[in-house]
């Protein structure tokens, strides 16, 4: 179903956090994404100075697509403001030997984050 752009502008109107849906690249000129991208890398390098202070929490990204999808290339713009020290990027390539010897979710579970820190699976299908 694809939203017309009334209701887009609807919903950016009505304020609601569950409501707000991403506006169309089709609507945007390249000057306005890239603002948009340097409002955003600003956010989330606060974001993670949070993340970090708090001590509680642990965030994970997952990145799927098929190869040549653009994955690697929206992990570099977007995580470009984001601290390297507390990121960790595991691309998944096809199970080593040892990662066959264990059940299916081992390679997984042994690269999820510390707290403090952002984890990126970038998983190719």
């Amino acid at each position: 179903m694809k939203a017309s752009r009334r209701s887009l502008q609807w919903l950016k109107a009505s304020g609601s956090r569950r409501s707000i849906l991403p506006t169309p690249v089709a609507y945007l000129d390249k000057d306005s994404t890239n603002a948009m991208l340097a409002q955003d890398i600003e956010r989330l390098a606060r974001l993670q100075e949070r993340l970090y202070a708090c001590n509680r929490w642990a965030l994970l990204v997952v990145l799927q697509g098929m190869d040549a999808a653009g994955k690697d290339g929206a992990i570099k713009h977007v995580m470009s403001g984001i601290n390297p020290q507390n990121c960790e990027v595991y691309p998944f390539k096809p199970p080593t030997a040892e990662e066959l010897d264990h059940h299916s979710l081992w390679r997984t579970a042994i690269r999820l984050p510390e707290r403090r820190h952002i984890g990126i699976f970038n998983r190719s299908h």
